[in-house]
């Protein structure tokens, strides 16, 4: 079933593959001519009665011959086999990881939620690079091997019926070996997979989180860990070992036992006068021309089980479902001509949700409006489902019950690509990427010339500090923007909104990690980004969201509360008491954060 899959991807490169194969089979023929030179020599031209002198010249053409088809002819005849075989086996590799990058980026947040990062990775490097071998081999090699086989069967049998019989006699011994060693072969191949992606999610977290390794003096007791994980795929890399060993073992003696037979008899016929010492000679030249692409196929086996099991993987990978998807009539939100964006309404309508099947809910009947232009907080205790109510806006998630419109229209009936291209989200850890400060803001929109990158920057007050960094725009930023501090980082997130120019935006957090300095310049940042759009902010500290129009007190999944300031204050309610816990009683309102 894999294999049939596969052959999808083989499909566009059959003529490429096809001439691969025909090059090949000159490659494999011209070594064929080696046996029957050798016979030549001994049985014909060494007895000849003929002078030494014509003997010595009739070899000397002969040879010539032959260092000309081994040297010239053979010599681009090998270099295009392996050209073109490496080239059809990239290129097919080059489309399937395109198609699973595509595909990662289509999968839910559930799927990220639920499986390591480095377990990703290792499907779409590791599967996909151990299929090569489906293709190397059992796409190219394979049919050549047969055909040498083939070839070399047939100068045998015309040379000696007998004799070839008695050369192929174990070949049965093959065919049982192969049936029997390879049936488990492919699901010890499956587990080693396993444990290598396992062992690589494992590393790529740790590698990740070394900071708070070394920071709880950790060491120790991670190499402790790692060892463990190591230790488990030691065992099934072994046990993949121990049975690949026993299958060369009784193959490479069933091998052995093919000469023996072909000597013996031969010997025998030779010692009757029935067979020539040439025949003898070049017989057994061809067992090696015989059995070498016979162990091949024996190795080849090995190979393709192996490719097989990484076939499955990588379809099993590729059969995870979208959680979301887009209806075949989606739509696109309407553009009001006067600002080039949407209005910005946002309804949620008895709202519900949980993140799975059977699992709690973290929502419960939330009914919320916010008006175009208008700037809506969402605060609460930890755990009361404020992040989780933002992020069913963007759809990266679905909502269990009920449902959520942008200016009427429900995002369920919208494109996600169209829907998103609408919503700005500024988050406290906002990823950026190792490349430029120019290419992380171009993310916003990679259409964007480099007099709008500015200005987005200059915007988010993120220009100066850009300007004096080594190469400007144009300095890598490193992982996850390492070489930035966070005010820094957040400066680029917001220049990045601004460049996409959405009529609605999400603030999750944007300033709870900064200083007061960077939270202050980030917050000028914010108002000058909010005006016009209609706002949604997630924060912790109340001080820097007493300025929206609606505040939204968030627990236990519920709206509990709901106004202005003032007005949240005078209800002595579950906001006052939040109010009253930050210390904020006596304290002097700091200026709104957007």
């Amino acid at each position: 079933m894999s294999i049939r899959r596969y052959m999808k991807f083989v499909r566009p490169y059959v003529k490429q593959i096809v001439g691969t194969i025909f090059i090949g089979i000159i490659k494999f023929s011209i070594p064929l001519l080696l046996p029957l030179i050798i016979k030549y020599v001994i049985d014909d031209l060494l007895p000849s009665p003929i002078p030494r002198e014509e003997k010595l010249t009739e070899l000397f053409w002969l040879m010539a011959g032959a260092f000309l088809v081994f040297t010239v002819v053979r010599a681009p005849v090998e270099y295009y086999r392996q050209y073109f075989a490496q080239w059809v086996s990239s290129r097919i590799l080059f489309d399937i990881r395109n198609q699973l990058f595509d595909h990662l980026q289509r999968l839910s947040m559930r799927y990220y939620n639920n499986h390591k990062t480095g377990e990703v990775i290792s499907r779409v490097i590791n599967d996909v690079e151990s299929t090569k071998s489906f293709i190397d081999t059992g796409l190219m090699n394979l049919w050549l091997d047969l055909i040498t086989i083939g070839m070399t069967l047939a100068v045998m049998l015309y040379m000696d019926v007998k004799l070839t019989i008695a050369a192929i006699l174990v070949f049965p011994l093959y065919g049982f070996s192969v049936k029997y060693f390879y049936k488990r072969l492919r699901q010890l191949t499956r587990e080693r997979s396993a444990a290598l992606a396992k062992l690589q999610g494992h590393l790529h977290e740790r590698v990740g989180g070394i900071s708070m390794i070394r920071s709880f003096a950790l060491e120790e007791h991670e190499n402790k860990v790692f060892a463990k994980e190591n230790n488990h795929f030691l065992k099934k890399a072994l046990a993949l070992t121990r049975w690949n060993a026993n299958t060369f073992a009784v193959v490479n003696t069933v091998t052995d036992i093919a000469p023996l037979l072909v000597i013996s008899y031969a010997g025998y016929q030779v010692i009757h006068e029935t067979l020539t010492i040439g025949t003898l000679v070049a017989f057994y030249a061809y067992l090696d021309r015989l059995y070498t692409p016979l162990r091949r196929l024996v190795n080849s086996s090995t190979t393709l089980t192996q490719a097989v099991a990484s076939m499955d993987r990588m379809f099993e990978f590729i059969d995870e479902t979208y959680d979301i998807t887009d209806k075949p009539n989606a739509g696109v939100l309407p553009i009001d001509p006067e600002t080039g964006r949407v209005r910005g309404e946002v309804r949620f309508e008895n709202v519900s949700f949980r993140y799975r099947e059977e699992g709690p809910l973290v929502l419960e009947n939330v009914n919320l409006t916010i008006q175009p232009g208008e700037t809506v907080a969402i605060v609460g205790m930890s755990g009361g489902g404020k992040s989780s109510l933002i992020s069913l806006l963007p759809r990266f998630w679905d909502v269990t019950e009920g449902r959520i419109t942008i200016d009427g229209i429900d995002v369920r009936d919208l494109q996600q690509k169209n829907l998103r291209s609408h919503i700005g989200m500024v988050l406290q850890d906002n990823i950026l990427f190792s490349e430029s400060a120019r290419v992380n803001i171009l993310m916003g929109n990679p259409e964007a010339s480099d007099e709008a990158v500015i200005e987005a920057a200059k915007a988010a007050n993120a220009h100066d500090f850009i300007m004096e960094l080594p190469e400007g725009y144009d300095t890598e930023l490193g992982e996850r923007g390492v070489k930035l501090s966070g005010g820094q980082k957040q400066r680029i997130a917001i220049a990045r909104v601004f460049l996409r120019d959405p009529g609605i935006l999400i603030l999750d957090e944007a300033t709870s990690a900064l200083d007061l300095e960077s939270e202050h310049m980030i917050q000028e940042s914010l108002a000058r980004l909010a005006k016009g759009r209609t706002t949604i902010i997630v924060a912790h500290r109340l001080s820097t969201i007493t300025h929206a129009d609606k505040i939204v007190v968030m627990k236990d999944g519920q709206i509990a509360e709901m106004g202005s300031h003032e007005e949240l204050l005078g209800k002595k309610g579950v906001y006052h008491h939040l109010w009253n816990v930050q210390d904020l009683g006596t304290a002097n309102e700091q200026e709104p954060v957007s």
